[in-house]
């Protein structure tokens, strides 16, 4: 059986709320949704939150039979975006650069130099990031960070290709200027 014919079938349980459909969406999105929003607003808690607040609002809408119309990932995404877009409004456009990085510490090979260096080139980013504006950020969050195509990202925000390229290209241009006036490792 084709993927796509799977995920239908997961997605059409899941209206009907079943519980084992719903379980393995969030189990399938979870995670994915989870580094979106880390990589936007940078604190592990901040971005556990919402990815609970996502799912709660997901089962909101699938209630209500306001649910998603042709993607699931990309309503699923939207959701996630207006969250952090509210987050953000709320706190003001003022926020700070964690060291956390979100992920467990261990012991490893690598050097410490060149770990400290590839934080501090993380932290730049993170910080040029946040200067963009939320449709670029996002954009940028997606197609760099998360690995999706064009075609990917335009379904999530509800854009045209073009226009998620111009801000792509207005994105980069942009971070290329801010990266430029400081003196990354």
């Amino acid at each position: 059986m084709a993927a796509d014919t799977v995920d239908r079938q997961i997605y059409e349980r899941a209206r009907a709320l079943d519980a084992d459909a719903l379980t393995t969406l969030y189990e399938k999105y979870a995670d994915r949704i989870y580094r979106y929003i880390y990589h936007r607003v940078g604190d592990q808690d901040i971005a556990e939150d919402l990815t609970a607040l996502t799912f709660t609002k997901m089962l909101e809408a699938i209630h209500s039979g306001r649910e998603w119309r042709s993607s699931f990932s990309g309503w699923l995404y939207r959701i996630a975006h207006n969250l952090v877009v509210d987050h953000f409004r709320e706190k003001g456009r003022a926020h700070h650069v964690s060291l956390d990085t979100g992920l467990p510490l261990h012991a490893t090979d690598r050097d410490p130099f060149e770990e400290a260096v590839r934080s501090v080139r993380h932290d730049v980013l993170r910080a040029a990031i946040s200067r963009l504006t939320e449709d670029q950020a996002t954009v940028i969050v997606m197609r760099f960070l998360e690995g999706y195509s064009i075609a990917e990202v335009a379904q999530a925000l509800g854009k045209t290709e073009g226009a998620i390229k111009a801000l792509q290209f207005r994105a980069v241009e942009r971070l290329r200027r801010l990266l430029s006036e400081k003196d990354v490792p």
